[in-house]
């Protein structure tokens, strides 16, 4: 399996586990907590507004362009730690810590 492929599964299973954990929203965060320049939008955005909003579309439009994908990536440690209460975070992890260790292989 490609590693494109493989990114997008992995994408597709955290997609899957935020839903599932009701950390899927259907309305999207406010204009202006897009234009947040701190690492993680961590002003403007929860954990879960950030993984949905713009990390899993930037991870897609980097596939659907054909653009290198990042090879160091470490989004798992602050989920942990920002989500460290929600019931069911090694699920949320795991698609993440898999995604990580991929994308570092290449």
């Amino acid at each position: 399996m490609s590693i494109h492929l493989q990114t997008k599964t992995y994408l597709t299973q955290l997609q899957t586990v935020m839903f599932e954990l009701d950390l899927w929203q259907t309305i999207p965060p406010k204009k202006e907590a897009f234009a947040s320049t701190e690492p993680f939008s961590l002003d403007t955005m929860t954990a879960n507004e950030w993984l949905q909003w713009v990390f899993i579309p930037r991870m897609h439009a980097l596939l659907d362009s054909g653009a290198p994908l990042p090879t160091k990536i470490a989004v798992s440690p602050y989920v942990e730690e920002a989500l460290k209460e929600t019931v069911g975070l090694s699920r949320l992890l795991q698609p993440l810590i898999e995604l990580e260790q991929l994308l570092q292989k290449q």
